[in-house]
């Protein structure tokens, strides 16, 4: 198992998915460094050498801001908003969706399982 910024790549994967492993990197992103890097992306991660698999280890740790530091930065951003009151940041608070979506029918996933509010019968008068 190859280990870049402390996470455990499969060997079996090829280079270009076994990247995408890592937070912060997608496809697109993976592609890049193997075309910068001039390592093959159909290679398995098992078959590259310890000098290619530290080549691309600086590369990656030279160029891009990945797990640990990256999802810091989002979590900071996230507390931001909210530190400052903005419309999103109090979305971000109250656990509801922050780009426009409705909600009067959907974002169960943001809002989690239905709470239901028994409504109360009214009182025919004589």
């Amino acid at each position: 198992m190859a280990r870049i910024a402390g996470v455990d790549l499969p060997d079996h994967k090829k280079l270009e998915v076994a990247l995408t492993y890592l937070y912060g990197i997608g496809w697109s992103r993976s592609r890049e460094i193997c075309q910068k890097t001039g390592i093959p992306c159909t290679k398995r991660l098992g078959e590259l050498t310890p000098d290619e698999l530290n080549t691309i280890r600086r590369y990656i740790e030279q160029n891009y801001k990945v797990e640990g530091d990256l999802r810091r930065e989002v979590q900071m951003n996230i507390k931001r908003l909210m530190d400052m009151g903005s419309y999103r940041g109090i979305r971000h608070s109250r656990g509801l969706p922050v780009r426009g979506q409705q909600t009067r029918t959907n974002s169960r996933t943001r809002k989690g399982k239905r709470k239901t509010v028994g409504g109360t019968k009214k009182k025919i008068a004589k």
